[in-house]
């Protein structure tokens, strides 16, 4: 059977999403917080007139559905997460953080659900030069062993 180059363009838009996304993780983080949405009865049209960015522009419904289907090289802008979080009705820190996961590979660490002493705990540590942190790691190591040693 002879391929056709109509063959060959069917096929390469059957790939595209994957190379038209180089740059993002397999799942898309961002994306799949849309799809979810999507899923849960928000329609791309919904999320497009309650979607506004600081400036009050609006994001066109297909902009969502690019962003499910093929996602840009690029990131969204601030703005533009401002704009998805109203629209999805979730945080904008949640927005930036499937962001930087999608497009960055990060993974962000939430001290939030660490408790507040913890958090005092790492806001001073953060502060402190680096000579006065080791003094402290070595003191929460010696407490660690100690802990285990005594069998607790």
């Amino acid at each position: 059977m002879t391929v056709t180059r109509e063959d060959d363009d069917m096929t390469a838009a059957a790939t595209a999403p994957d190379q038209g996304a180089a740059g993002t993780t397999p799942e898309g983080a961002l994306s799949q917080l849309i799809r979810e949405a999507n899923d849960a009865g928000i329609t791309y049209q919904e999320m497009a007139d309650r979607g506004l960015t600081p400036e009050g522009h609006r994001l066109p419904r297909q902009w969502y559905q690019k962003l499910v289907k093929t996602p840009p090289v690029n990131p969204p802008s601030v703005p533009h997460m401002h704009a998805i979080a109203t629209a999805i009705r979730k945080p904008l820190r949640t927005i930036q953080e499937a962001a930087a996961h999608q497009w960055l590979m990060y993974e962000t660490t939430e001290l939030a659900a660490l408790g507040d002493t913890v958090r005092i705990i790492v806001s001073h540590l953060a502060t402190m030069p680096e000579s006065e942190k080791r003094k402290w790691q070595a003191m929460i190591e010696a407490a660690e062993r100690a802990r285990r040693e005594s069998g607790e």
